[in-house]
């Protein structure tokens, strides 16, 4: 707990002692300087002189931040409170303990007081490293905020190097899960409302974009198969809601991931929210509603058992329009599989399906044109592949036709991949 009647003897003292540290690493800096200034510079030594400047900055701020949370607890029992309150729960004082702390200039040695539960039940509690922000004792916000960063980008490992290449710091691998942990449900009460403020931003200012179209509200929805320990394999989920601007270009995206999880309940219960949230205070009637995804478990049955049956928050009594949009690459796919079955592995395979691909893309029945052209050839040539395959392949299309109306969506400046979807499940 911090105290705020320190005396100006202790900070004297103390600061004196700062000053006395921080004189020989000036000294140091001076001969550093100095060695470099007068010998023959070559990128070699220009190297290594930046290499030793940084190590000695990295090494003023680590005293300075050692010194600075010393100072803020008392070290005699007698000047810190007997009791504090935290959560409507009583805590007793214990006494002072040391945990190493990550910061941004290295590791530095925090000692802080144990308050104790009353009645000995429950957890303890060190209140200045809850003031602090220094969640399960391992680093100050700061770098927890970068570790956070290089998290979504780099794997566990890189993560680990880059915190001890950077800032000094060592940890194992359940240290930086228990961090990423602790970081995650901090930031979790949040996520939605901040989302929510982003998405609004970019709808003002679709609507202030030109064209003769409503801006589009496009949801997606896919799945990424995670590598795990042992060998397996299980799939995670990712959702995006984009807004587009009134001739069809992206303005922002909104992200949300979820790690493996049996029915994807967590991802749809987000998803949900989120959108229930945005049009809570947006008029849905100002917007084109889209969902765009690949024909896929989760993502089809999230369309049929939520999406189709989203009321407006602002009429309940109506339900809210949603213009499903079936990937066109996934669409692509089943016509491959046709051409692979109707022709074989060959040059006509692929022609064939150049051109029924530009078909489907480009006229406003392409998809009966390709199921046409197939059922033709089927019955003059008969099959080289798999009849249920390509049964297939011809059911998936003539099933998803109505929502395969490429042509249109283009006209209409709407969405016909799910590339922004796709994306965040490489990333």
């Amino acid at each position: 707990m911090i105290h705020p009647t320190l005396t100006k003897t202790l900070l004297t003292t103390t600061c004196e002692s700062l000053v006395m540290e921080l004189s020989g690493l000036l000294a140091r800096g001076t001969r550093l300087l100095d060695r470099f200034v007068h010998a023959e510079p070559t990128p070699a030594t220009t190297m290594a002189f930046e290499r030793e400047l940084s190590d000695l900055l990295r090494e003023v701020g680590r005293r300075i931040m050692t010194w600075t949370l010393h100072c803020l607890e008392p070290e005699a029992d007698s000047e810190a409170p007997s009791r504090v309150s935290f959560e409507g729960r009583l805590y007793r004082r214990r006494r002072q303990h040391p945990q190493v702390v990550g910061t941004l200039f290295g590791p530095v040695m925090l000692w802080r007081r144990l308050y104790e539960p009353g009645g000995r039940r429950g957890r303890s509690i060190h209140p200045l490293e809850l003031r602090l922000g220094i969640e399960a004792g391992l680093a100050t916000p700061a770098l927890a905020e970068r570790v956070g960063y290089w998290a979504t980008d780099h794997t566990q490992n890189e993560v680990l190097e880059i915190v001890q290449r950077d800032h000094g710091v060592s940890w194992s691998c359940t240290s930086l899960r228990k961090r990423l942990g602790c970081l995650r449900a901090g930031m979790a009460p949040h996520r939605e409302d901040a989302q929510v403020e982003q998405v609004l931003g970019w709808i003002e200012q679709a609507r202030a974009s030109r064209g003769r179209f409503r801006p589009t509200l496009s949801v997606g929805r896919d799945g990424i198969f995670v590598p795990l320990r042992g060998g397996v394999a299980q799939e995670g989920a990712t959702a995006t809601v984009s807004v587009l601007d009134r001739g069809g270009k992206r303005v922002g995206t909104a992200y949300l991931g979820q790690m493996p999880e049996s029915g994807q309940a967590t991802l749809t219960d987000q998803l949900t929210g989120l959108l229930q949230a945005i049009l809570k205070q947006v008029d849905s009637q100002l917007l084109r509603l889209a969902y765009v995804s690949d024909e896929g478990h989760h993502p089809s049955t999230y369309y049929h058992q939520v999406l189709k049956k989203m009321v407006d928050p602002r009429r309940p009594w109506r339900r809210l329009e949603w213009i499903r949009i079936v990937d066109f690459s996934h669409a692509c796919g089943y016509v491959q599989q046709l051409a692979d079955t109707i022709f074989g592995a060959g040059d006509e395979a692929q022609t064939w399906a150049q051109e029924m691909r530009h078909v489907l893309k480009t006229k406003a029945d392409g998809a009966a044109r390709v199921l046409q052209s197939a059922s033709a050839l089927r019955r003059r040539r008969g099959l080289h592949g798999q009849a249920k395959l390509s049964n297939q392949a011809y059911c998936s299309i003539k099933k998803r036709t109505q929502w395969m109306r490429y042509h249109s969506y283009q006209r209409q400046k709407l969405p016909r991949g799910s590339g922004i979807t796709e994306a965040a499940c490489k990333g």
